[in-house]
């Protein structure tokens, strides 16, 4: 998410207190840690912690609702702050009795429903795969001696979608191998998620600690993963 330090607008809302950038973009470019949004959305910025990830648009509906809360109050069944005829409370969090249409409360319902797969958690994790024998075409295949050693596969989901850079490296920082992936869309996971086969040997076994890491990072945002522990660089004969 995009956000400059030119300057802040201040929209106080009968006792609401809400502070926004001066100026916006619906882009991701930034690493603003596990809030940071996936590239095409921005806070919601309902209140000042609302971290909650939406469009461009609707964050201006909501600086201009907060804008125009008191007019939307009247004393009745809910107090002080009973909505007028034709409005609802938004309900964006717990308290949020700013007044919306009832449109703009559904919108915020599913915003927040979303707000875990809008986020760029950079999760990676490791997979395990061996090679298969090779057909020789003939009715034959050929077996060689590493055929059933595991090798390390990387994937992760909670990316934007694009270019993510992948790394193996000993824990003196050292790398061990580096590639590339395309993140993109895949049934079952949040946002751009990938899988990729590094052809490097899982070195692990029991009673040995990991001498090694794996992570990734999101070019988009600068956003790095957690460090996955790995056992890299052993012999095989």
């Amino acid at each position: 998410m995009k956000r400059t330090l030119l300057g802040l607008a201040v929209a106080a809302v009968a006792g609401l207190s809400v502070t926004v950038p001066a100026t916006s973009a619906s882009a991701a470019s930034g690493d603003f840690g596990p809030d940071t949004c996936r590239e095409g959305f921005v806070w919601r910025e309902a209140r000042p912690s609302d971290h909650v990830c939406v469009t461009g648009a609707t964050r201006t509906q909501t600086r201009s609702d907060n804008a125009a809360a008191a007019g939307r109050w009247t004393s009745g069944a809910f107090g002080a702050h009973t909505c007028v005829t034709g409005y609802v409370w938004r309900e964006a969090f717990s308290g949020d009795d700013v007044c919306v249409t009832p449109a703009v409360r559904r919108q915020a319902a599913l915003d927040n429903g979303q707000a875990a797969d809008r986020k760029v958690a950079a999760r990676l994790w490791i997979n395990r795969y061996t090679v298969p024998p090779r057909d020789n075409g003939d009715g034959t295949s050929t077996s060689t001696s590493v055929d059933d050693i595991p090798r390390i596969k990387l994937s992760g989901d909670h990316y934007n979608f694009g270019q993510v850079r992948l790394y193996l490296r000993y824990n003196t920082g050292r790398t061990f191998w580096t590639g590339t992936v395309a993140a993109t869309a895949h049934g079952g996971f949040a946002g751009g998620s990938f899988g990729k086969k590094t052809g490097a040997f899982d070195c692990s076994r029991a009673g040995k600690a990991p001498n090694g890491y794996a992570q990734a990072y999101d070019v988009l945002s600068g956003r790095w993963s957690a460090r996955v522990p790995v056992t890299i660089g052993c012999a095989v004969l």
